[in-house]
């Protein structure tokens, strides 16, 4: 009786030896797999996301910039809104995988690598020569500011990317006053809104989150080639 009691705990305590190496086993793999590096966020010059984003980021900051130049009664309202955008942009290039913080300013942004065709979209990114479009040319004593006539094209050759803020779909923009109405298409999937503009940014027109939605491609926070009417 008493050699199977003996051989029994001999057993268990096997057992038990065993069950502890396995257990030693998987938390190192688990320590392993928690401890693996991850990956390094990407930049606006590997992103086209990231680049809207960080349009988007550039934009605010060159706004809120602006209005500490020049204060009037209205300029702490409308910095501490922005300062509120900025920290919501930020949130999406984390959640995008995107380097939180980095800005880059409209038409100024570093450009994703892409392969060449034939040099059209080079121009409107970097801000340069637009490529030929009859479509897109306005005339050259109006080129894109508030006087211009309804169902002009202007801001030519400006990306188009979000100004961060919420509510009903509207637009903002340093050139056009509150109450003028633009039409923006994105070129690369024909989609188009119009909206109102409501407020002042650092840029031609910015989209709000609404407006942005109606016309963006999944994925990205930055419409390359757009037209941009005035149409009241």
């Amino acid at each position: 009786m008493s050699r199977r009691r003996t051989l029994g705990t001999k057993k268990k305590i096997a057992l038990l030896v065993s069950a502890a190496t396995v257990a030693g086993g998987g938390a190192f793999v688990m320590a392993s797999t928690s401890n693996a590096t991850p990956p390094a966020p990407k930049s606006a010059a590997e992103s086209t996301a990231c680049l809207g984003l960080a349009t988007a980021l550039g934009n605010n900051e060159k706004f809120i910039a602006d209005q500490q130049a020049s204060p009037d009664a209205q300029s702490e309202a409308r910095i501490a809104n922005r300062q509120a955008v900025i920290e919501e942009i930020k949130r999406k290039q984390e959640a995008s995988g995107c380097a939180v913080g980095e800005s880059a300013q409209d038409s100024q942004a570093a450009q994703p690598s892409q392969p060449a065709q034939g040099g059209q979209q080079g121009g409107q990114q970097g801000g340069g020569a637009q490529p030929s479009q009859p479509a897109q040319s306005a005339p050259a004593e109006n080129p894109g500011g508030g006087a211009a006539a309804p169902g002009q094209q202007v801001c030519n050759g400006s990306t188009v990317t979000l100004s961060g803020e919420g509510g009903a779909p509207a637009a903002s923009s340093n050139q056009f006053p509150a109450g003028t109405k633009l039409k923006v298409t994105n070129l690369d999937n024909d989609k188009s809104t119009t909206v109102e503009v409501t407020s002042v940014s650092g840029s031609c027109v910015l989209l709000n989150n609404a407006a942005f939605e109606q016309v963006r491609e999944p994925g990205k926070f930055l419409i390359r080639r757009a037209v941009i009417e005035k149409v009241g």
